[in-house]
Formats: C-alpha cells, structure tokens, sequence
C-alpha cells in the first residue's frame, strides 16, 4: 500500500497534517513573542497594583489607630496607584485588567467617604 492509498482510505493526507502542525506552531510562536515584548509594561503594572494593595492595609491600620489625615493621604496615594496600574495595563495589551481596576477604584472613593476624606 502506498501513502496515497492510505490518504484516500482515511480522507487526510499527511502533507496537510504536517503543514497544520507548522501553521499552529508558527501561531504560537507569534503569540509568545507578542506576550513576551508587553511584558515589561505589564509587570510594572503588576507591580502598581502590588503597592497600592499594600497602601490599603497601611490606611486599614491608619485607621485603626485613628490618624485620620494620615489616612486620607494614604487613600490618595492608592489611587495614584491603581491610575498608574491602569495606564500600564491599557499599554500592554490588557485592557480587560483595564476594566477591572475600575472597580477597584470605585471601592476606593467608598472607603473616602467612609473616612471622610472628600
């Protein structure tokens, strides 16, 4: 039996399987190299979004002991933040990140008005 017996009883040949299996490998590969230039901005963008989680707990113990001017400074610099984590992940490509910390920032003017900060 030969190759094109065998590709006409099975409906494939494997000239198409191979060239699938480089076309999707090539796809890969464009899509590692894609990820891997936005990686920089979208690792400074983790990292903003890091420290302003870390500005959250330092304002929760502000609070707790009562140093209200202190908290409402730490506020601000958590917003400044989570803008800065924004900008950094609508530059990489994550958009959908983007959106999120929308939410995050609208939990942020709660806790401003909780405290009494505007």
């Amino acid at each position: 039996m030969s190759a094109r017996s065998d590709s006409s009883r099975y409906g494939f040949s494997l000239t198409t399987g191979l060239a699938k299996t480089a076309l999707a490998g090539a796809l890969s590969l464009l899509a590692l190299t894609s990820s891997a230039l936005a990686l920089p901005a979208c690792l400074e963008a983790q990292r903003k979004v890091d420290e302003a989680n870390a500005l959250r707990f330092q304002a929760r113990q502000e609070a707790r002991l009562g140093n209200h001017d202190r908290v409402c400074d730490t506020l601000d610099e958590v917003g400044d933040r989570y803008d800065d984590a924004r900008d950094a992940f609508e530059r990489c490509g994550e958009g959908v990140v983007a959106i999120d910390l929308r939410s995050e920032l609208r939990g942020l003017r709660i806790a401003k008005k909780i405290n009494r900060c505007d």
